[in-house]
């Protein structure tokens, strides 16, 4: 889980204005945000998006790729070499990815020991390919989508970033946990603006929208999505709900 963004969830929740913190930059590390709360966190501390800086990276490899507001996407440190492969080249039996989404593979020429020959992340990425940074071709993705795997809950290979996209499409300003429980996908919601008409709009984009979750509900491995509002000043993490990561 990123601790950097739950803690600043929680903070700017908690100030009438956030901005007399003083926060100019901002540098995540761990689990990578949304293009959707990074915006929304910048308008709420009154500095550009370009002022936050997002990596993702992992323990096996260390940093792997940072976002390029410029590009908008994540670009590959040097040293590294990006490839995607299908889960039938890997022997992984999963639902089969959209036509743009490839499981990351990574070979490391950086350590001088241990080093990565063709590591398999198990993460999705969208869209990899290379673009020109700095008269640099450089290799690159749009949106990391989820993990996979044979070890993997159901839960767990849902992607939260669409759910995002979708919930900050119509909401300017909210916080947001996702919780899978048994056979039910609830999102709470914590936001001055959600309606009943907007709530409903919410769970219909995430039942027709997201294939993955429209597929579980078909096959009855979800029911009906819930979208719970949770009243303002009421803490959003109570319980087993979590932040940036769904959990079983």
């Amino acid at each position: 889980m990123n601790q950097i963004v739950s803690f600043l969830d929680h903070l700017v929740s908690a100030a009438e204005d956030p901005t007399e913190f003083g926060i100019k930059k901002i540098i995540l590390v761990g689990e990578v945000a949304t293009k959707q709360w990074i915006e929304r966190m910048a308008q709420l501390l009154r500095i550009q998006p370009a002022d936050i800086m997002d990596t993702y990276g992992s323990i096996e490899i260390g940093t792997i790729a940072y976002y390029s507001h410029d590009h908008d996407r994540y670009i590959f440190v040097d040293g590294l070499v990006a490839e995607g492969m299908e889960a039938e080249a890997l022997n992984i039996e999963i639902d089969p990815l959209r036509e743009n989404e490839r499981i990351l593979v990574l070979t490391s020429f950086v350590r001088k020991m241990f080093p990565a020959i063709r590591f398999v992340t198990y993460d999705v990425v969208r869209d990899l390919k290379p673009v020109l940074v700095q008269g640099e071709w450089r290799q690159s993705f749009k949106k990391l989508v989820k993990r996979v795997g044979t070890e993997l809950k159901h839960g767990e290979k849902i992607s939260l970033y669409d759910i995002e996209e979708i919930v900050y499409r119509h909401l300017p300003k909210a916080g947001i946990r996702v919780k899978v429980s048994e056979n039910a996908l609830s999102v709470y919601i914590q936001s001055p603006y959600l309606e009943d008409a907007i709530k409903r709009q919410i769970q219909h984009e995430i039942e027709h929208k997201i294939p993955e979750i429209g597929e579980m509900i078909e096959h009855k491995i979800l029911d009906e999505i819930r979208v719970i509002a949770v009243p303002i000043g009421e803490q959003l993490n109570r319980g087993t709900v979590k932040n940036k990561k769904i959990y079983d």
